[in-house]
């Protein structure tokens, strides 16, 4: 495994976790917003969940385009440095 695809392989599965755990955020947000619980307080937190999954989006996005940029400048001196010379017996 060359370096180029290991940091492929660990910005998608980087990227892949934080997209779950932004939706996770986003369901159990809602689920308490929405559930009938008289309490005004357990609402807030829920609200406060939604808040910060979106917040949380929106670095996710952020970080996935420097993640891009990363693999973009990876791939590219990858590809540019010469092979090693092998040497030769006469």
């Amino acid at each position: 495994m060359d370096i180029v695809s290991l940091i492929k392989d660990l910005i998608s599965k980087a990227v892949v976790v934080a997209w779950l755990l932004f939706f996770l955020s986003w369901i159990v947000g809602w689920a308490i917003k929405g559930a009938p619980i008289p309490m005004g307080r357990a609402r807030k937190i829920g609200q406060g969940l939604i808040e910060d999954a979106v917040w949380g989006a929106f670095w996710i996005a952020v970080g996935t385009t420097l993640f891009w940029l990363i693999t973009y400048i990876s791939s590219y001196l990858g590809n540019a440095l010469p092979s090693p010379p092998t040497p030769q017996m006469p």
